[in-house]
């Protein structure tokens, strides 16, 4: 499962790469790309503390959804284990219409 982070700039989501790395540099946990290009061409900087917390967040509900997945129970074979004892059990609506008219 990967990291899916929300954009402080814009509130979209977005998927960065597993190693946190574009082909041109780092990823941002704070930003998107298109934001963080834009930030990065003002000379604006991500807080440090910003991103620490938006990477806790986004392990925290990762942890989350791995623990309500493993909770999530099999669920259980409902085919039938041997066919029916009687003929009743295999007689259905159309068996008695047949027999009425």
């Amino acid at each position: 499962m990967r990291f899916v982070f929300e954009c402080v700039e814009c509130g979209g989501h977005y998927l960065p790469p597993e190693e946190m790395v574009y082909p041109d540099g780092p990823a941002s946990p704070v930003w998107c790309t298109a934001c963080q290009s834009a930030k990065r061409a003002a000379g604006v900087r991500e807080d440090p503390l910003l991103a620490r917390v938006a990477l806790a967040a986004a392990r925290a509900a990762l942890a989350r959804r791995a623990a309500e997945a493993a909770e999530q129970p099999a669920r259980p074979d409902v085919r039938p284990s041997r066919p029916p004892r009687s003929r009743r059990a295999r007689s259905g609506p159309g068996v008695l219409r047949g027999k009425l008219g």
